[in-house]
Formats: structure tokens, C-alpha cells, sequence
């Protein structure tokens, strides 16, 4: 019961809404054989709703009465430690080739991060944001992957420029 009392349960909902809507850029990630797939997708958005909503428990753990003049919580910065931890799973996935100009992963790695703000918008409890948005990334991911092949400008080891 003081679960339902700390919101625990509403922010399991979130993790899990986020976690599905991060799935989907996964999936389109996981046909493409990309490095970062379905479950690092789900994991990343899943951490940054987790976060999120973690803000909310220890913002309204530190507004009780001995705490309340002690500390100034600031929950933008919770969002931007997800931003910046995101930011170093990204390099990761960025690779050059050893005596190539090529670069790869950039588009890997700008999916983890639109996973996080998904993430950031479904533990903030905009689901709505967060569907539109992993549905706008799909379109950007497949569709114009398609386009790209089409005009043979695609980045890729298959098919470097």
C-alpha cells in the first residue's frame, strides 16, 4: 500500500510505457543489424523514465519539514545526467575506421538519445509526446532509409560513399 501512497506503482507505468515506445526504435534498429538494437533501445528509455520519475520520490522526500530549508531540488538536472550518460553510450557506438574518413554509428547513437527523451516524456507522464515521437522517429529511421538506398547515398559498410 505505500507503494500506491509514493507513486511507485504510476512510475513503474511510466518505465514500462517508455520502455515499449524506446522497443519500437529498437525493432526498426534490430532489422537494419545495427549495433545498439531492441533491448539496449528499451533499456535506455527505461532508465530515463526510471530517473525521471525518481526525481519526483526524492523531490517529495526532501520537501518533508527537517529537509525543506537544507536542500533546492532541481529536477532539470536529473534530465540533463540522463542527457550526458546517453551522450556516452553514443560515443560508443561511433566508430571510424582506422585511416578512413568514413564515420559510422552517428545514426545508432542519435537513436539511443531520442530513446532517452522519449523515455524522459513518458516518465514525465506525456505519453502522448512520447508515442508521437517514436512514431516520427520510425518514419525517419525507415522511411528514409528506403529513400537513401534508392539514391545510393546510404552510410553503411554495405554501401560506403
Amino acid at each position: 500500500m505505500d507503494a500506491l501512497q509514493n507513486g511507485e506503482l504510476w512510475i513503474l507505468a511510466r518505465v514500462a510505457a517508455a520502455m515499449a515506445l524506446g522497443g519500437v526504435l529498437g525493432i526498426e534498429r534490430e532489422l537494419g543489424r545495427h549495433a545498439a538494437g531492441l533491448r539496449t533501445h528499451m533499456l535506455i528509455a527505461g532508465a530515463a523514465a526510471l530517473i525521471v520519475g525518481l526525481g519526483d520520490v526524492v523531490a517529495q522526500h526532501f520537501t518533508q519539514e527537517q529537509y525543506r530549508d537544507l536542500l533546492r531540488i532541481d529536477p532539470g538536472r536529473l534530465i540533463e545526467a540522463v542527457v550526458a550518460a546517453v551522450g556516452f553510450v553514443g560515443a560508443g557506438a561511433i566508430l571510424r575506421a582506422r585511416g578512413e574518413q568514413q564515420v559510422s554509428g552517428l545514426t545508432t547513437a542519435s537513436s539511443l538519445l531520442m530513446a532517452a527523451a522519449i523515455g524522459i516524456a513518458a516518465g514525465l507522464g506525456h505519453y502522448l509526446l512520447a508515442l508521437g515521437a517514436s512514431l516520427l522517429c520510425v518514419v525517419v529511421l525507415a522511411v528514409f532509409r528506403r529513400l537513401e538506398r534508392r539514391m545510393g547515398t546510404q552510410d553503411s559498410p554495405r554501401n560506403p560513399r
